[in-house]
Order: C-alpha cells, then sequence, then structure tokens
C-alpha cells in the first residue's frame, strides 16, 4: 500500500468508501451555503451541519479533534481557517470560509468553501475576486493531479493561477504558506503535504490511488498570520480578508475524481481538460 516515498495508495473499494464520506461533506456544505444569511450565529450553523451530518450515518471529523469543539470550522473576514463556531453574529457583506470534515465507516472526507453572507450582490468587489480567484486555484492544483508527474506540481499550478488572478484585478494575493494541503484516507490529516505553492524539491510522485486534499488559503493583503488566544483561530496579520477552499480527490492511472465535489468534479474537470475517472 505504501510506495518508495512513503505514500499511501488506496484501492478502488477503499475509494468508493471515501467517496461515501466525501458526499456527506459535500452535501453538507451546499446547505450551509443555502442556509447562511445574515443575523445568524456560527453556532447555528454548526447545529445544522452537525444534525445533518449524523443524519446521513456519519461522524464529525472535526468535532473532538485535538479538542476541537466544533463541527465545522467557521472563519470570518480576516479569519483564515480553524474559526471556532460561537455566538458570533453573522453580518451581510461577511466573507465566511466553512471547512468540514465527516466520517463514514472509518473513512473521512473534507472539504471547504469560501462565500459572502447575504449573496454575491452583497459582497466587495475584491471579496468576490479573492473567492473567485481562491477556488479557480484550487482546480488548477487538482487538475496538476497527474500518475507519474510530481505532487509538487500542484503547488506551482496553484501559485501560477493566482498571479494570473492577481495581474487581470491590479493585486498581489497573498498565499498562505504556514497550512497546506494534506492526504487524506483513514485519518483527517496524513502524509504526503501539498504546498499551495511552488518549491524548489521534486516532491513524491504521485501513484494511482493517491487520495489528497487540496487546500489553498488566499489574502487580499499579507499572507503572514498568527493563532489567537483560543489557539485555534488563524488570522491575517494585517487584517486583511481571506478565502478557503479545499476538496478531497483521487488520482487514478485513468484521471480524476473529486471525492466532495457533487458531480465529482466532472464540469471543472472536463473543462479544463483533464480526464473525469469517476470509479463505480
Amino acid at each position: 500500500m505504501f510506495g518508495r516515498s512513503r505514500v499511501e495508495t488506496k484501492t478502488p473499494d477503499q475509494i468508493l468508501r471515501m467517496r461515501r464520506a466525501g458526499l456527506v461533506v459535500g452535501q453538507t456544505l451546499q446547505l450551509m451555503a443555502q442556509t447562511v444569511r445574515p443575523g445568524m450565529t456560527t453556532r447555528q450553523l454548526d447545529e445544522l451541519a452537525e444534525e445533518h451530518i449524523r443524519g446521513c450515518g456519519a461522524t464529525p471529523s472535526f468535532l473532538g479533534y485535538h479538542g476541537f469543539t466544533g463541527t465545522l470550522c467557521t472563519s470570518v473576514n480576516d479569519e483564515v481557517v480553524h474559526g471556532i463556531p460561537g455566538s458570533r453574529v453573522l453580518q451581510e457583506g461577511d466573507l465566511i470560509s466553512i471547512d468540514c470534515g465527516a466520517i463514514v465507516d472509518g473513512w473521512h472526507g473534507d472539504a471547504a468553501l469560501s462565500l459572502v453572507v447575504g449573496g454575491r450582490e452583497a459582497g466587495r468587489p475584491e471579496d468576490l475576486e479573492l473567492i473567485d480567484a481562491t477556488e479557480d486555484s484550487m482546480w488548477a492544483g487538482i487538475a496538476a493531479l497527474a500518475v507519474g508527474e510530481s505532487l509538487y506540481a500542484v503547488g506551482a499550478a496553484v501559485e501560477d493561477s493566482l498571479v494570473e488572478a492577481g495581474e487581470r484585478s491590479g493585486r498581489e494575493y497573498g498565499i498562505v504558506e504556514d497550512y497546506v494541503g494534506h492526504g487524506i484516507g483513514t485519518a483527517m490529516h496524513m502524509d504526503p503535504q501539498v504546498p499551495n505553492y511552488r518549491v524548489r524539491e521534486k516532491g513524491p510522485t504521485v501513484r494511482s490511488g493517491l487520495t489528497v486534499a487540496i487546500e489553498p488559503m488566499v489574502t487580499l493583503g499579507s499572507a503572514d498570520t498568527r493563532v489567537l488566544e483560543d489557539d485555534w483561530t488563524v488570522v491575517t496579520t494585517d487584517g486583511s480578508r481571506a478565502a478557503h477552499w479545499e476538496n478531497s480527490v483521487a488520482v487514478t492511472d485513468d484521471g480524476i475524481w473529486v471525492l466532495t465535489a457533487l458531480d465529482g468534479g466532472r464540469e471543472r474537470l472536463e473543462a479544463a481538460g483533464v480526464p473525469f475517472a469517476p470509479l463505480g
């Protein structure tokens, strides 16, 4: 199951099991996107997410993870990742990133999205551009996954996508380097790490059966971050807003299957000319 680089691969049956967890995550995030509105607290979102996940016969991944108290991570405005759901009341125009994980029969799914509370019409133009650029960079990274290629091609593709988006909008996006993507399977966080930026090292070679979570975190200002006194919430040091997108992905000899996307990633992969390869 392990190659020379100690990167775990999964069998087709195991990938199908991960797809079950991935669908729960994807459906929960869809529910969150449809439900979030001004006046809600992040705790209300969290309670709804837990109810939905458990109703699907799954278990929240995050709840109790190293003492974390939420089913979701709800990161608002200058919060990058790991925001703890609580009494915060969401305001129209807030930029919220929602990260969700679920376990089905011991297998994990993990994904995140960013949106504007109150809908896109309530968003600042720069926030909408940030959200879209971050999502596009995630898909660019996913599209760079291919058997026999370097895993670190993902980070190069993410960075290139963000540089191009910044040139179009006349700004320079900050790519957070302190937190990266990761392997996923019977644990939420596994080797290998997957940088969201270009690195000199060749890195591990992608093998058929690899499952990883690709998750760029991007800011409107400096990429520097700090952790609040709650020991979880990561914020930008300059107060600039941040966005976070993530999907769990399986790579096989036939192509890519995005396990946490409701359509398996078909629309975005085919648009990029990347083989869409669902199992079963």
